[in-house]
């Protein structure tokens, strides 16, 4: 029997994502980003294809990087402008039962107390189908904007083990399961004995407050976490249920999910719980020379300056009027993704990038790869990264929004289930149900929210 294989959409609330001068394609639709009706379409055609979440990507602040400057930026649309994506999914959710949505938030420029009762109540209007995507920040223009300066990177990880600190204990410890009575003879909502004041004093945040809503169906959300960097993949291994990676090759993968499933069993943690997401862009068609023939197609409108300034954004590295044929070489940035500087200088010893290379590469779909051809090739390929790099699932990027979509829906999704490799169904239950069974719609030891939840007093005796 073939193992299931995930999938997520990779999406973002902006006309520009990962495929730079796409948006200019007869066919794109991105540009409709601020329809409601857009957004609602693609909800539905994910959930006919038995999509598992919808991921919004965010990030705070403009790729000012390349040439010092937005200006290049702003005229490739390079991952500018970007709206609110939190504000996208209570309609997309009502119109779908099942599909999942995972939402970027920047816990190095939220405050924890409002940011754990916002996604409380986005818990409990998609009945339990919230999953958050945690990432520290790098952007230093996203740190000036709020009048704040960029903190080291392993010190912004440092925060992040202190903030979830706190969301763990409004989330899992401040209303206990039957706290909320609603009875209407004695006039009572809630019991005040089972509801807990959180008391923290940290180094970086203090609290003293009970959460503000009552419990959610999943009371954490399912939690996502993008750090491919050493220190990142310390608090993936502790905090994480679905890891994203943006690698260029299995090799670069590989290499991460090996050492993240290692370090989550030294934390006591079932390493095979971790789910990986690599992120890849498939271009398919009926046939393998449809499928070529809608790459180059798509090829012809890649910009490649505005590859080069999401490029320079991700890693911090200042690639204006450098030779194309320059080979990248490790740079150490603190204001960069340092795992997106290594999977092209030093991850794989056997393959080096020329700036050529990478804006062609990066010219559609971002980091990851791109897979061409048939639905049984795209198929045959998917499977092999599940086999020799250990990936769960995959976060699929898009080239022509939504017609890489549909297309994979109509086309792979049937041959993977006709494999037996995808889900025809969805398991009931909230979204941590569909991914890892009934009954286990909250967290549980020994992951570290489980410690901050009151148990019933005999439980507790």
């Amino acid at each position: 029997m073939a193992k299931e294989i995930r999938f997520n959409a990779f999406v973002v609330n902006r006309p520009v994502h990962q495929s730079p001068g796409l948006w200019r394609h007869p066919r794109d639709r991105s540009t409709s980003y601020q329809d409601l009706g857009y957004w609602v379409e693609l909800a539905r055609t994910l959930e006919r294809g038995s999509f598992d979440t919808v991921f919004l990507a965010d990030g705070i602040g403009v790729n000012d990087v390349y040439g010092g400057g937005i200006e290049a930026a702003l005229r490739h649309g390079s991952q500018v402008p970007t709206n609110d994506p939190i504000l996208l999914i209570p309609a997309m959710a009502h119109a779908t039962r099942d599909l999942g949505f995972a939402v970027t938030g920047n816990l190095s420029f939220e405050q924890p107390y409002l940011f754990a009762r916002r996604l409380s109540t986005l818990d409990q209007l998609t009945r339990g189908r919230l999953a958050w995507n945690i990432v520290t920040g790098k952007s230093a223009a996203g740190a000036k904007g709020l009048g704040r300066s960029i903190v080291a990177h392993d010190r912004r990880y440092d925060i992040a083990d202190e903030f979830m600190e706190v969301v763990y204990k409004l989330w899992e410890g401040s209303w206990e399961d039957d706290a909320v009575l609603w009875d209407r003879e004695a006039g009572i909502f809630a019991d005040p004995a089972k509801v807990h004041r959180v008391r923290h004093d940290g180094e970086h945040y203090r609290l003293d407050a009970i959460h503000l809503t009552e419990p959610s169906p999943q009371r954490t959300p399912l939690l996502f976490q993008a750090g491919g960097s050493q220190r990142g993949r310390q608090f993936a291994a502790r905090h994480a249920e679905g890891i994203f990676l943006a690698a260029p090759t299995k090799t670069v993968a590989g290499a991460v999910v090996r050492d993240v499933r290692r370090r989550a069993a030294e934390n006591g943690r079932d390493p095979a719980e971790l789910l990986f997401f690599p992120l890849v862009t498939v271009i398919t068609g009926e046939t393998e020379r449809e499928a070529k023939a809608k790459l180059a197609d798509y090829q012809s409108y890649i910009s490649h300056e505005g590859a080069l300034v999401l490029f320079s954004g991700w890693t911090g590295i200042d690639l204006a009027g450098r030779d194309p044929d320059e080979v990248l070489r490790f740079e150490d940035r603190d204001n960069g993704v340092v795992s997106t500087i290594e999977a092209f200088t030093t991850a794989d010893p056997d393959r080096s990038w020329t700036l050529r290379e990478i804006a062609r590469h990066a010219g559609i779909g971002g980091q990851g790869p791109v897979i061409v051809g048939s639905p049984t090739q795209v198929a045959d390929e998917l499977q092999s990264w599940v086999e020799e790099v250990g990936a769960d699932g995959f976060n699929l990027a898009y080239a022509v929004a939504p017609d890489s979509y549909v297309d994979f829906v109509d086309l792979v999704v049937p041959e993977l289930q006709r494999r037996g490799a995808c889900k025809r169904d969805y398991a009931p239950g909230t979204l941590r149900e569909k991914l890892y069974g009934p009954g286990r719609a909250r967290l549980t030891a020994p992951h570290p929210a489980a410690a901050f939840r009151h148990l019933p007093a005999e439980d507790a005796a």
